[in-house]
């Protein structure tokens, strides 16, 4: 009877974990699937072998008796199948080998049960209808955080298995970074007939008139010298409007000024601060007063 290394025939290595075990499992499953190669009894025999292969392998229990017996049968030394369970080596319809019979016994793989621990995947195999759910896909989108807090509809193009397609989505008020968006059947296609997966659009933040770190917003406000050093106020365009910010005296370049409660988040919800980033800047144009005060402080 011939040895069969489902190791091989899965291309992972006898130190692969059973998450290795699977996606290697699930590729070559949907590469020699029959839907995706009709008439092709090679590649049909190949499908057989890979689930025999992953309904071992995939299996921790089934793994131990293989890997502690299998290559003593390839070696051709006695061994008494009976430790495997009270199995009997009969011929089965199961489509299974003798080799994979005389281990584990006369019975059938459920190629859906077999997919359903992993997200988003079912064959629909046992019904004989050899049909695969697409993969869902993911594809990130950068947004500024004004966009983030007012929320906002975007148009993008995205290149995926059906070729390239071009979608909206519409971002809820306050989403976080790395928050999700689903959309429903927009993944990669299905095979034989199986339902399309999903895309989720991963969001991430780029530096608009704000800056995100964390829940807190970062805005940049020029200052003039004299503001700066006798105190003063500001007026800026602040996430919730118009709002006038008080300067104390003396403050420098690169020190922030924080605002409680008018960062980041949702409407109603809980947000972070806003921080005002002070950049003390000289006025491009100097009446002759401000430059004889100029002069003064130079000469002081």
């Amino acid at each position: 009877m011939q040895y069969r290394d489902y190791y091989k025939i899965l291309g992972v290595s006898k130190n692969a974990t059973q998450d290795e075990i699977k996606k290697s499992f699930r590729k070559l499953a949907k590469k020699y699937h029959p839907d995706a190669n009709p008439g092709d009894k090679k590649a049909e025999e190949k499908f057989k072998e890979v689930n025999e292969a992953y309904e071992v392998l995939g299996d921790p229990e089934k793994r131990k008796k293989y890997d502690r017996f299998g290559v003593n049968f390839r070696n051709g030394m006695d061994f008494d199948p009976s430790q495997f369970g009270h199995y009997q080596y009969r011929t089965s319809n199961s489509g299974f080998s003798d080799f994979f019979n005389m281990f584990f016994g006369d019975g059938g793989i459920d190629i859906d049960e077999l997919f359903g621990g992993m997200r988003g995947f079912k064959t629909g195999y046992t019904s004989g209808q050899h049909r695969y759910r697409g993969d869902d896909i993911e594809a990130e989108m950068h947004i500024t955080p004004e966009e983030g807090m007012a929320g906002s509809e975007k148009t993008f193009s995205i290149r995926t298995e059906a070729g390239t397609k071009t979608l909206s989505v519409k971002i809820p008020k306050g989403i976080p970074e790395g928050g999700k968006i689903k959309l429903a059947g927009q993944g990669n296609p299905g095979i034989g007939g199986g339902p399309n997966g999903d895309m989720y659009i991963v969001i991430r933040f780029k530096e608009g008139k704000y800056r995100l770190e964390g829940n807190d917003l970062i805005q940049k406000a020029d200052v003039y010298p004299w503001v700066a050093a006798l105190g003063g106020e500001i007026k800026i365009s602040a996430p919730d409007g118009q709002m006038l910010v008080k300067i104390p005296p003396g403050i420098q370049t690169d020190q922030k000024i924080r605002i409680s409660g008018k960062g980041y988040g949702k409407p109603g919800g809980k947000r972070g601060d806003l921080y005002i980033l002070i950049k003390i800047v000289n006025p491009r144009a100097l009446t002759a007063e401000q430059r004889k005060l100029y002069e003064m402080l130079k000469n002081t």
